[in-house]
């Protein structure tokens, strides 16, 4: 489709075209809200189900990170820091326990409005967030908006943490929400 064809055509439908190059393949009704240019000509997506990342250094390919699993995003120095989370263990009270990768930081050489987008999309997805200290160390619990499930409750336990404390005080906060009605 010819550069003024697919401008159109995302004016008429709401929806961004999918960038030349791109070597991901998005789910039928996804939807491309930002893009843009990352290493080697590589393109960085952010969609309305989340942020879709180059082909990594690992050999990995284009994959996408789905929004409530970006624990922390940050724009600076022409690149995209993105931290993403693994969802590790569903702890009792329905609370599910993260555990943070490691930081990737995409340069981008064209970023559009892919950094705004980003910002917009992880802080969208965050209900409420709250640190609880447990004895010698502490963690986050974070209620995030998931597509087709709701708000999710996720407990990140800060390093070093004792991992029992943070089971017992997640199954009494799962708990605590339950009681008052929220999931």
């Amino acid at each position: 489709m010819s550069g003024v064809r697919a401008r159109l055509a995302a004016l008429l439908t709401g929806r961004e075209p999918v960038p030349e190059g791109f070597t991901g393949t998005l789910e039928q009704d996804e939807r491309v809200l930002a893009d843009g240019l990352g290493p080697r000509g590589s393109v960085v997506l952010a969609t309305d189900l989340g942020l879709w990342l180059p082909p990594a250094a690992s050999g990995e390919g284009s994959r996408r990170v789905d929004w409530h699993l970006v624990t922390k995003a940050t724009w600076s120095g022409g690149a995209l820091e993105v931290i993403e989370a693994d969802e590790v263990e569903e702890l009792e009270g329905g609370v599910v326990l993260l555990a943070d990768r490691p930081p990737r930081r995409v340069p981008l050489a064209t970023p559009g409005r892919l950094p705004e987008t980003v910002h917009r999309r992880v802080t969208g997805a965050v209900k409420d967030s709250q640190h609880h200290e447990l004895g010698d160390g502490g963690a986050w619990f974070v209620q995030r908006r998931v597509p087709g499930a709701g708000i999710v409750i996720h407990v990140r336990p800060d390093p070093g943490t004792d991992p029992e404390a943070v089971r017992t005080v997640a199954a009494g906060v799962g708990e605590k929400l339950r009681g008052a009605g929220r999931p």
